[in-house]
């Protein structure tokens, strides 16, 4: 296939004023001293990204006549569900060469059949799937390979605004792409990108293909896992964002360990401190935390003596600037961990103790209602939504595969409806599906979705 016009005008541009460039070249050394350069750093990285291509099958999305058997035979169409293949591609990084460990975007993996994953030196190998966290974008793979290098960890708390960056990746598919910047800002949140969000945002150019890619310090030391561009034209304007390593860290030892994210609950509701809030308690003009609005009765910060007007500065010994950087922090910790609170309450510091408990602790496991649950946790809880607050049934955790899982169900959806009655409690749940499962309503974040059986 030709290249199209413009492409072939901008090659030979470039290839006309290569030669002039070649001639205003900086010299190799000023006074006998070598120029800086990042070239024996990224010798030492580059062996540890990794292209990560995937392939998938999905279902095309026919009108819904089209899945109707008579219809289909009326007009003799054919029989059967219409498939279509989709790829991917992004990048990787290695950071246990002896576990074969590699780090990437939840996006980048999402859905696919078969993962491929092709090293630095050019071997391409299968690799398995660990576990995923679509609420923080992390998703960690495992490929069978010897030889492997990977690449150290920084601490991604201690990085500054103005800290110089390279981001390493195959954007468009070209693979081994280097860019540098600066830290442009820290703590970014509110984008509605992920869930939990504490991005670092950098300049170094992030493009299509560099999602899951590294983004690394001077040092050569990870930093920050390169996650998405903001893009009002569709290309990249200087505007990137890398999930910490610190974040991307602690997600991966809690998937290797248990395969999934065990996120406790806390029990607090809470905001950043705006001008009226800092006046109307009375806080220093400037002041930064996380301003708590409502306290859950008997949650683990309803016993720890939180209460609401209280002022969080730090949690386990770090600061916290706001709201988001606090929701974040707390969704790192396990259950059972013990997080130590420091606020102001009336001018005066405190340290407060809570423990992380199970937010499904009173749910019950799915295959108690129906076998067709089996491998969920189900409890009756009140949904909030901005049509207000209506009862439902709860899913908790979801195995993957699971005969739950197969339904449709995922953690976090809310039923309303089941067989196409209303549903508030697991009585009326079960009463619902007692002769199967035909169709199942329920609410999915900020959408409504209607599971079929098929």
């Amino acid at each position: 296939m030709s290249a199209p016009k413009h492409c072939t005008l901008l090659f030979v541009l470039l290839m006309t004023v290569g030669p002039l460039s070649a001639i205003a070249a900086l010299p190799f050394a000023v006074d006998g001293q070598p120029l800086p350069s990042l070239a024996p750093m990224l010798e030492r990285v580059t062996p540890a990204v990794v292209n990560i291509s995937t392939q998938s099958t999905v279902r095309s999305q026919d009108h819904p006549l089209l899945r109707d058997p008579f219809f289909r035979w009326f007009f003799e169409l054919p029989g059967g569900a219409q498939r279509e293949h989709s790829q991917s591609l992004g990048s990787g990084v290695i950071v246990d060469a002896q576990r074969g460990l590699v780090l990437t975007n939840n996006h980048v993996i999402e859905k696919a059949d078969e993962i491929r994953v092709t090293l630095h030196d050019g071997r391409e190998l299968r690799a398995d799937l660990l576990g995923s966290d679509p609420e923080t974008d992390v998703a960690v793979l495992r490929i069978p390979a010897d030889g492997l290098v990977a690449v150290h960890l920084a601490d991604s708390d201690l990085l500054r605004v103005g800290d110089f960056v390279v981001a390493i990746g195959n954007p468009f598919g070209l693979k081994q792409t280097v860019t540098s910047g600066i830290v442009s800002a820290l703590g970014r949140s509110g984008l509605g990108i992920e869930g939990y969000e504490n991005f670092i945002q950098t300049d170094a150019s992030i493009n299509p293909g560099n999602s899951g890619g590294p983004l690394v310090n001077l040092r050569g030391e990870l930093v920050g896992i390169n996650t998405a561009i903001l893009a009002p034209s569709g290309g990249n304007v200087g505007i990137g964002f890398a999930i910490p390593i610190n974040m991307a860290d602690a997600i991966q030892r809690q998937i290797v360990e248990h395969g999934s994210v065990q996120r406790g609950t806390f029990g607090a509701r809470v905001q950043s401190p705006t001008p009226d809030l800092i006046q109307a308690l009375d806080l220093p003009s400037g002041t930064r935390g996380a301003v708590v609005t409502d306290v859950t009765p008997a949650s683990p910060a309803a016993r720890a003596g939180l209460r609401p007007g209280d002022l969080i500065v730090r949690i386990n010994d770090t600061a916290i600037r706001s709201a988001p950087e606090l929701t974040t922090r707390l969704a790192l910790l396990r259950v059972g961990d013990r997080a130590r609170v420091d606020v102001l309450r009336n001018g005066r510091s405190a340290r407060l103790s809570a423990v992380i408990a199970d937010p499904y602790e009173d749910f019950v496991d799915g295959d108690e209602i129906s076998h067709h649950f089996a491998g969920a946790r189900l409890g009756e809880v009140i949904d909030e939504s901005p049509l207000g607050e209506n009862p439902g049934v709860a899913v908790g955790t979801v195995i993957d595969g699971s005969p739950a899982y197969r339904r449709g169900l995922r953690e976090g959806d809310v039923l309303f409806q089941a067989n196409r009655v209303r549903i508030t409690t697991l009585d009326e749940l079960r009463a619902a599906i007692r002769n199967g499962i035909s169709r199942l309503k329920l609410r999915r974040g900020d959408r409504l979705v209607t599971l079929l059986s098929r």
